[in-house]
């Protein structure tokens, strides 16, 4: 589904990713880690459209979508999931679900749309009672769920999320990681970056590991648990399947 060859990006002089190569088969779930300043974002912000990119293929569908604008990369079907959550705050939680599928209202869904609405309010039953409420008022987990609804409010075929879990409570990361690998079983293709290293692993088919811009290892998420390098370098104390022991 995606096939990134040879990827360069930067800010500015800084060069954030230097010549990375991954895919995603349909239906996969794939993690991405790797420590501080490895590039993990840089790359899911590139793959969007929000990073500008130097060199390298970014191809979706067997459609280059390189240097496409990010709201023609949603049309295409790659929704994002946001570092920080970057919700609408003034505006209620309804209004922030809706403007997730703000690319589709002219095409004349309006139904699927509102099935859509149900479906992540069904998936989310807090978001449905907090509905008139203003967004920014939500607790962290709460305004997490409506991140993920909204990026799910756009019908992806490709999900990237960027550090679910940060900053939340062990037992809200839990629930967002139930979440994730729900999506996924109901056939969502998933792009997860996660400092949870060992959280995003035990849940990916497959995952790459990121240093300094550079893929430096790559299997499946059963080899890479094992793997002495990554044991040592990203894992640490085990906390559970899920839970990380923050406590934000």
């Amino acid at each position: 589904m995606l096939k990134i060859k040879n990827l360069k990006c930067s800010y500015g002089s800084i060069m954030a990713v230097h010549g990375v190569s991954l895919s995603v088969k349909q239906g996969e779930l794939i993690s991405i880690i790797g420590g501080n300043g490895a590039g993990k974002s840089s790359l899911l912000l590139a793959v969007c459209g929000l990073l500008k990119t130097w060199e390298g293929e970014i191809e979706f569908q067997k459609k280059n979508i390189r240097g496409m604008s990010p709201p023609a990369i949603v049309r295409a079907g790659i929704s994002m999931v946001p570092e920080g959550r970057q919700i609408f705050s003034p505006l209620s939680v309804l209004d922030n679900l809706k403007m997730g599928a703000y690319t589709r209202y002219h095409r004349g869904l309006k139904q699927e749309i509102q099935e859509d609405l149900e479906m992540v309010l069904e998936m989310f039953p807090i978001l449905r009672e907090r509905a008139r409420q203003a967004a920014g008022t939500l607790s962290g987990g709460e305004q997490q769920m409506v991140a993920i609804g909204r990026a799910l409010m756009a019908r992806p075929r490709l999900l990237v999320l960027d550090e679910p879990s940060m900053g939340l409570a062990p037992k809200i990361v839990t629930m967002i990681f139930k979440v994730i690998t729900t999506l996924r079983d109901q056939g969502v293709t998933i792009l997860l970056v996660e400092q949870n290293a060992r959280a995003a692993l035990k849940i990916a088919d497959r995952g790459y590991v990121l240093e300094t811009g550079k893929m430096v290892l790559q299997g499946s998420g059963e080899e890479l648990l094992v793997d002495d390098d990554v044991k040592r370098a990203y894992l640490g104390q085990d906390y559970g399947d899920f839970c990380d022991g923050r406590d934000g």
